[in-house]
């Protein structure tokens, strides 16, 4: 290959990579920050450390290989960097080819990639809310959703949102209510997708011609789980939680075309309790004590598989999660923004940055535990311990690409449950708990066991209003019968 016609699109301007391929894989670790093909020898061993001890304290996998072989050679693949004898290393062109393959949305061929950087910044921005939010099927969702039904008032003066059809209407819902945060266009998406699914198992629609019965008949086969048509799939059986927020949806986005002229008359009014329910809301999924010590305890002894490095990977995600407080989609990496990341202010002194909801960043302070099995994970990567500044690196590697994803941090997770949960009996079967499950038991840790402010607890957890923060306060009675008693059965005060 000719690195050369490579680009790198992530510099503004864009910019070539040099002609040959040890100076390619020069400029990729620099760009990625991290080593990606290094080639010893005891020579270039003692150049670069000035003695075999220093040798041995920096890089004592490369010494072990050079005292046996000739040569020893350090690449990166697979989200870590390995080390084997030299002959038994991929040529330094293929390391190239594959990361280069790793990160085709930065690396493009001259012939595919942007040249300008309007059009670089336009090729690696993620796609737009609406087309994330809600994908189509087919042609036959893009026919059903492209009318005008009775409730519509798409050619009206009156009509502010401009919109002809459910179609138009629906994307700009999407754009101006959900395009803040991927998972919440995700979490919108899936939603009305599931009343379009029951609409047409039953040879309703459009959107805008539902009735308030119909939307009302909705409401029941969500609580109910009833069927629709033999060939369609079943609402099957939804958590309260799932059922809230399927009509909490449907409400904002009849309330939305109501309010900005597309329908003249809202058939959704009153469909669920809306802000009355996040007024109430009181979180439920508490993990017991008991649970979370046998996590702990089943992961500190549970013996490393064949491959290390999955075991510890699963301790540092279960680390994560738990001492962060974090959200499924804020762990998974995003290289759009380079987030989530590490930074070391001090040895020990670590800070996880994340991208939260209404993408806004959020640092975290890692206490000690989790930075010990975070530093330990990164040396078996073969990365430094503690993490460099601009480190543009996820923080979780995937075995088959460069970063895991919710889908296996999720995967990971249950697993833990799974092989604790059941052998203790739980209140709650394996199958309810998910990674979700941890941020709540961060939290409360917080409010209810250490009594952190407020306002430094909403900090942390990314919450919006300090009122879904103080939810966790009113939680735990037990608490609060502890204020009680130490205020009216302590010294009485004299007045003076």
């Amino acid at each position: 290959m000719n690195p050369a016609d490579w680009i790198d699109t992530a510099t503004v301007p864009p910019r070539q990579l040099p002609d040959s391929v040890e100076a390619a894989l020069t400029y990729v670790a620099e760009a990625l920050g991290h080593a990606v093909y290094v080639h010893w020898t005891l020579a270039r061993l003692k150049r670069r450390y000035g003695s075999l001890a220093e040798a041995k304290a920096a890089q004592p996998a490369v010494l072990k290989l050079l005292l046996a072989h000739d040569g020893a050679v350090e690449y990166w693949e697979r989200g870590r960097l390995r080390t084997v004898p030299a002959e038994q290393a991929p040529s330094p062109a293929t390391v190239l080819a594959r990361l280069l393959h790793t990160h085709r949305r930065r690396f493009r061929p001259v012939s595919s990639a942007p040249t300008t950087p309007a059009a670089a910044a336009e090729a690696t921005k993620a796609p737009a809310a609406p087309s994330s939010g809600l994908a189509t099927q087919g042609l036959a969702d893009l026919a059903w959703l492209a009318r005008a039904g009775r409730f519509a008032q798409p050619h009206a003066a009156t009509n502010t949102l401009g919109a002809a059809d459910d179609a138009q209407a629906l994307a700009l819902f999407l754009r101006d209510r959900a395009s803040r945060s991927p998972h919440t266009s995700r979490a919108y998406g899936a939603e009305l997708q599931r009343l379009m699914r029951w609409c047409s198992a039953r040879q309703l629609g459009p959107l805008s011609d539902l009735t308030r019965q119909q939307l009302l008949a909705y409401r029941h086969a969500l609580q109910h789980g009833e069927r629709g048509a033999k060939d369609a799939a079943p609402l099957g059986h939804l958590s309260e939680a799932t059922r809230s927020r399927a009509l909490a949806v449907v409400a904002s986005c009849y309330r939305y075309w109501y309010d900005t002229g597309y329908l003249h008359a809202n058939p959704a009014a009153g469909l669920c309790a809306g802000s009355r329910a996040r007024a109430g809301f009181a979180p439920a999924r508490l993990i017991p004590p008991a649970l979370l010590a046998a996590c702990e305890a089943w992961l500190d002894r549970s013996a490393p598989d064949a491959n290390p490095l999955t075991a510890l990977r699963r301790r540092a995600i279960w680390a994560l999660f738990r001492y962060t407080g974090v959200r499924l989609a804020e762990l998974a990496w995003s290289a759009e923004v380079g987030l989530p990341r590490l930074e070391a202010e001090a040895p020990g002194r670590w800070t996880l940055y994340v991208c939260g909801k209404g993408c806004k960043p959020r640092a975290i302070p890692l206490p000690a535990p989790c930075v010990a099995v975070l530093r330990a994970y990164r040396v078996l990567r073969g990365l430094p311990a503690e993490p460099p500044a601009h480190e543009a690196l996820p923080v979780i590697h995937g075995h088959k690409g460069e970063a895991l994803q919710s889908a296996g941090l999720y995967r990971e997770v249950k697993a833990i449950f799974a092989a604790v949960a059941d052998g203790l009996q739980a209140r709650e079967p394996a199958q309810a708990l998910s990674p979700h499950w941890l941020r709540h038991a961060y939290a409360r840790t917080l409010v209810v066991d250490h009594q952190v402010p407020l306002p430094a607890a909403q900090a942390l957890l990314g919450h919006a209003s300090v009122q879904t923060t103080a939810a966790y306060a009113r939680t735990d009675l037990s608490q609060l019968r502890s204020f009680v008693e130490q205020t009216f059965t302590g010294p009485l005060r004299s007045e003076g």
